[in-house]
């Protein structure tokens, strides 16, 4: 199978990275994130994580993928997968509200970018939390880790996180 991209963007602060789908490592959650595209959400910047971005979508894969390709220490431009009941994310400390979708019982699909080293995939509330690695950027994560840096300091409201094929 060639290769697959993808183009992550961060909407309103015009920025663009290209990434290459893990389809040899993690086939099952790359045909599933591929046959969604486009996708777009509202970005978060993560609390526990340290280094991440992340849209939340409903569940759009037929079946949820099985944990392949996981990990818990997200390197830089690693793109994860990750499946949570609404209840998981229900709580006020996530700060979510009604608008995202978050509701008990509705599956929820974060999809995250990872723009610097050192993240550690444990919650507090629920201990270690492993993500499927499906993509890795390969152009632009400079200039998308400014951005990420920028959500971080400026905030985050009103940008979006988007995925299409490229």
């Amino acid at each position: 199978m060639a290769d697959r991209f993808i183009e992550i963007s961060l909407v309103k602060r015009q920025v663009h990275g290209t990434a290459r789908l893990l389809d040899d490592r993690a086939p099952i959650t790359c045909a599933a994130v591929w046959d969604a595209l486009p996708l777009s959400g509202d970005v978060y910047h993560a609390k526990y994580a340290r280094n991440e971005i992340y849209a939340l979508f409903p569940a759009f894969a037929e079946s949820e993928p099985p944990l392949e390709n996981p990990t818990v220490t997200p390197i830089p431009g690693d793109l994860c997968y990750f499946s949570f009941s609404g209840t998981q994310l229900g709580t006020q400390a996530y700060g979510y509200g009604g608008a995202s979708g978050v509701r008990a019982g509705t599956p929820v699909i974060d999809l995250a970018l990872f723009y610097e080293r050192n993240n550690l995939l444990l919650n507090g509330d629920v201990g270690w939390v492993p993500g499927i690695v499906w993509g890795q950027v390969v152009e632009g994560l400079d200039e998308l880790a400014e951005a990420c840096n920028d959500l971080w300091r400026a905030g985050a409201l009103g940008e979006t996180l988007s995925f299409r094929r490229v």
